[in-house]
C-alpha cells in the first residue's frame, strides 16, 4: 500500500554546487489541490435512508381522459383495475471507498500543508464525493453482487436513455425530452425539452439544468447573437458583429445565463464538475432534473474509519453504500 513518508526515493546527493549547496530552501507554507470539487447531483438530491442492497420505489398514471358520456339509464357493467398500470422501478447499492495512510515518522516531522493523517482523511472524503457524483452522472447500468463483480448503480445517464428492459414504455423518459443528436441545442430545441417534460405532469416545473462547460456556452448564447455591420437584426456571421441583451445604463456586460423562464417552467442553470461528467472529452453534457422525481439512498452513511497501527503509521479509510432513486424518469431531461 502506498504512503506519505518523509523522504524521496530518487533524491540523490547534491555536489559540485561550489557555495550555493549551503543556500537555505525557501518554501512557504501554501500548498494548492487545483482539481474541481463541486458535486451538484449529489449536494441537491433528497437524502433517504436505505434498508437493503436493493431499493425499490412504485410508479403509476392514471387513464387518458374521456369525453364519451354516458346514457341515460345505463347500469355499471364492467370495472376497471385502478392499479394495472402500476410498476415497481429499482436500483441496486453501490460501495464506495478511498483509503489512505501517512508513516509515523511523517506524523511526527513539520511538513507544508500540512500532511498529517487529518489531512490525509479529509483528502480521502474529498476524493470519495467526486466518485459518488462521477457515478450518479454515468451511464452505468445497474449490476448485482457476484462474488466477483461488485454491486453497481445505474447513473442518471442511463435511467434516461431508452433502452431500460426493465421499464415500461409509458414511464420511461420520452424521445422529446431527449436531445442526443450530438449538434449544438438551439433556444427553440432547448424549449421544446422543458415543453417535453410539463406534458409529462401538466406542471410548471422548477427545473435544474446541469451543464457541461460547451453546453453551458451554448446556453449564453440565447441572450445575444451575431449580425451584419448593415442589418443587425438578421442573424449572419459575416463581419462578426455581436448584440447584447442588457438593462439600459448598466456598465456591465451580462454573459451568463443563470436562470431560464420559459413558458413551462424555470430552470436554474448550475455548472457540472467537468472531472465528474460522462464524457469529458465532447463536454457538452447537460442533465435537466426535477429535484422532487430523484434522490439518494444511503445504506452505509459517508464516514471515516480507522485501522490499527501496526508500526508502520497511522492508516484508514472512508467509505458508503448508496444508490440513486429515480423516482419518474419521464419527469427529467437530458442533452448531449
Amino acid at each position: 500500500m502506498a504512503l506519505s513518508d518523509t523522504f524521496s526515493p530518487g533524491l540523490t546527493p547534491v555536489t559540485g554546487q561550489g557555495s550555493s549547496v549551503s543556500n537555505r530552501e525557501d518554501l512557504t507554507d501554501t500548498l494548492t489541490i487545483l482539481a474541481p470539487e463541486e458535486t451538484p447531483v449529489l449536494s441537491s438530491a433528497s437524502k433517504q435512508k436505505a434498508n437493503a442492497t436493493f431499493v425499490e420505489w412504485t410508479v403509476d398514471s392514471l387513464a387518458a381522459p374521456s369525453t364519451d358520456g354516458i346514457t341515460e339509464g345505463a347500469d355499471v357493467a364492467s370495472f376497471t383495475d385502478k392499479f394495472a398500470s402500476r410498476a415497481r422501478l429499482g436500483n441496486y447499492v453501490q460501495k464506495f471507498r478511498r483509503d489512505f495512510m501517512v508513516s509515523d515518522l511523517q506524523e511526527a516531522v513539520d511538513s507544508v500543508g500540512p500532511a498529517k493523517v487529518a489531512q490525509a482523511e479529509a483528502k480521502a472524503i474529498r476524493e470519495l464525493k467526486r466518485d459518488v457524483e462521477a457515478t450518479l452522472l454515468s451511464d452505468n447500468d445497474r449490476q448485482a453482487e457476484t462474488g466477483a463483480l461488485p454491486y453497481k448503480l445505474r447513473g442518471l445517464k442511463q435511467w434516461l436513455a431508452s433502452d431500460n428492459t426493465d421499464v415500461p414504455a409509458e414511464y420511461e423518459t420520452p424521445g422529446d425530452s431527449r436531445s442526443t443528436a450530438g449538434a449544438a441545442i438551439d433556444e427553440s430545441a432547448f424549449n421544446a425539452i422543458i415543453q417535453s417534460i410539463y406534458r409529462e405532469n401538466g406542471e410548471a416545473n422548477n427545473l435544474t439544468l446541469i451543464a457541461d462547460t460547451k453546453l453551458r456556452q451554448q446556453l449564453a448564447d440565447y441572450a445575444r447573437f451575431v449580425g451584419t455591420a448593415g442589418n443587425l437584426g438578421t442573424p449572419s456571421n459575416s463581419e462578426g458583429i455581436r448584440r447584447v441583451s442588457t438593462e439600459m445604463g448598466s456598465t456591465t456586460i451580462r454573459l451568463s445565463i443563470e436562470i431560464y423562464q420559459s413558458d413551462f417552467g424555470t430552470v436554474s442553470i448550475v455548472n457540472m464538475n467537468p472531472d465528474t461528467a460522462p464524457d469529458t472529452s465532447a463536454q457538452d453534457h447537460g442533465y435537466l432534473i426535477n429535484p422532487a422525481y430523484y434522490g439518494v439512498h444511503e445504506l452505509i452513511p459517508m464516514g471515516s474509519s480507522r485501522l490499527p497501527n501496526l508500526g508502520g503509521g497511522e492508516r484508514g479509510f472512508v467509505d458508503c453504500a448508496l444508490t440513486l432513486g429515480v423516482y419518474a424518469p419521464q419527469a427529467h431531461g437530458i442533452i448531449t
